[in-house]
């Protein structure tokens, strides 16, 4: 059993700060960045950045869903950390400047499978992952 990664990353033209402020709001900004991947997203504690709890189904592939338990914090500015309380699960979004733009950074890592299971994991899950990212950060972008 090994760590298995999934990372996703995009330039986007607007202000840092307006970026960041986005990417905390999972009350209102967040259900509208999600895919058709995610599923009964409910904010159960808070809504804006650190001490924010909420749930969702992530619908990885047609057989794989996981139940999201997240608890969000925040260890620095600009970066929100989402901890599954159901699985090894640690999201990570990073938001920083770059000239004008922001750059926003979206890596998952949990502890994978072992045996031949954890090596599809470990091999097709970050793809996987990426793709649904990338759907993420383009609605974000939209928003923007």
């Amino acid at each position: 059993m090994g760590k298995v990664t999934a990372t996703a990353e995009r330039t986007i033209d607007a202000p840092v700060d307006r970026v960041r402020e986005l990417v905390a709001d999972y009350a209102e900004t967040r259900p509208k960045l999600l895919t058709e991947h995610y599923r009964d997203y409910e904010v159960t504690e808070g809504g804006v950045g650190a001490g924010t709890k909420a749930s969702w189904k992530l619908q990885a592939t047609s057989k794989r869903v996981r139940d999201v338990a997240a608890t969000v914090s925040e260890p620095a500015p600009g970066t929100l950390v989402e901890t599954d309380a159901n699985s090894s699960m640690v999201t990570t979004w990073t938001v920083s400047s770059s000239g004008t733009a922001s750059v926003v950074r979206i890596e998952t890592s949990w502890d994978g499978a072992g045996g031949v299971g954890g090596f599809f994991e470990k091999t097709f899950a970050p793809g996987g992952l990426k793709k649904i990212y990338d759907g993420v950060l383009g609605k974000l972008e939209e928003i923007v």
